[in-house]
């Protein structure tokens, strides 16, 4: 009976847990219906014990018991690796989710932002377009004013002042340029600011600011008395016949200091030969010296001196008239040395010639004159835009010409 009742309570132990977990698992029956199937034959199994020894029994139920723990034991770890996996997979599906969802908002802000960036550019479009077309319109408004203002102040009856004041900026202009007046032109653009002011115009202002400074400019451009400068070098051309050739240009002789005689009678030799050549020297003088000897000119190559140095003052007056600097120069430096070296500078006709060379070679004739008068071309357009209103068509003939046009 105790061997009974401790194998039957050992099945009801090991049962136990397999009916708790209240899951239907093939294992689960098959111990089930190992359990039955030992409860079923409690005949045999006391067959057996009673005829197996009483050491032989509890051997067997450990056995028994040692595998159903085994088999528990993996059953468990089975469960319990479905139930991570099924726990980590429902975490993975809550995470897709998740993204998901936080991808999809993107996206919203995205569109949202996308769109608002859209609206925000139309709207600075139209904004910068309506800009565009006030400005338009101030302009336009502008230059009607403008247009309105002009046709008040047309059709004066001064404007030939005005045209007065053109010819006479562009009588100076001239005077500048071809003539190289810079006094006289000087005159003219004063005169025609006279006129500009007799106008009493204040839409003349800027002309009159431009005059000023073409006045200014001019008064401060350096004078060069032209007239003054070909005077002297024409009494120059006339001196020239008269100066002094120079003679023959010797060197300096050596001097020679005379011997004298001693009183002493054993230099009586050196005395004799001291005497001898002080009585010589007063019939035959010999000199020695060294150096170049310039020999007296021919008529000929006297009379080609004279006429080359007149053209050489020719080029001169003629680089004077020019304003070339560089020809005036070279032409007076020439005269110069030639009237140097050729003539006699001992006389005083001579040394006058050469101090007035020299200053006139000192004398500056090139001057930077103004490429353009500023209140020509301010002028002129002035007087063209009042002589256009003045010749303009009138409103009848001006809406005939289209329909005529038109028929044509």
């Amino acid at each position: 009976m105790t061997d009974k009742n401790k194998t039957s309570g050992t099945d009801k132990n090991t049962s136990a847990p397999a009916s708790s977990s209240g899951k239907e698992t093939p294992s689960s029956s098959n111990t089930a219906a190992s359990s039955q199937s030992s409860n079923s034959k409690p005949s045999n199994a006391e067959k057996k014990t009673a005829s197996t020894p009483p050491e032989a029994k509890p051997a067997k139920e450990q056995k028994r018991g040692g595998n159903k723990l085994a088999a528990v034991a993996i059953i468990l770890v089975i469960a319990l690796g479905a139930g991570l996996y099924y726990h980590g997979h429902q975490q993975s599906q809550q995470y897709n989710a998740d993204i998901s969802a936080l991808a999809s908002q993107v996206d919203a802000l995205k569109s949202a932002l996308s769109d608002s960036e859209q609206q925000n550019q139309a709207a600075l479009a139209s904004a910068a377009q309506n800009t565009q077309v006030l400005i338009e319109q101030q302009d336009k408004t502008i230059v009607s004013l403008q247009s309105a203002l002009a046709d008040m102040k047309g059709r004066r009856p001064n404007d030939w002042l005005l045209a007065e004041a053109e010819y006479l900026v562009n009588q100076a202009g001239r005077q500048l340029w071809l003539v190289h007046d810079v006094l006289t032109a000087t005159t003219l653009m004063e005169n025609a600011d006279q006129r500009i002011a007799e106008l009493n115009d204040p839409s003349m202002t800027p002309i009159r600011q431009a005059m000023a400074k073409d006045i200014m400019q001019l008064k401060a451009l350096k004078r060069i008395d032209r007239d003054g400068l070909v005077l002297r070098l024409n009494s120059l051309q006339q001196e020239v016949d008269t100066l002094p050739f120079a003679n023959a240009i010797m060197p300096q002789a050596e001097e020679v200091a005379p011997e004298k005689v001693s009183t002493d009678v054993s230099d009586w030799e050196q005395n004799l030969k001291a005497s001898m050549n002080d009585f010589v020297g007063k019939f035959i003088t010999y000199r020695k010296r060294e150096g170049d000897v310039v020999p007296l000119l021919t008529p000929a190559q006297t009379f080609y001196l004279q006429e080359n140095l007149k053209a050489k003052l020719d080029q001169a007056i003629t680089a004077v008239y020019r304003e070339n600097g560089r020809l005036y120069a070279e032409s007076l430096s020439t005269a110069k040395a030639w009237a140097e070296r050729f003539y006699n500078q001992d006389a005083k006709s001579t040394e006058a010639f050469i101090t007035t060379l020299t200053h006139l070679s000192e004398q500056t004739i090139s001057v930077n004159y103004p490429e353009v008068l500023h209140s020509q071309d301010l002028i002129s357009e002035a007087l063209s835009d009042r002589l256009r209103r003045d010749l303009s068509p009138l409103p009848a003939e001006a809406e005939a010409l289209p329909t005529e046009e038109s028929t044509q």
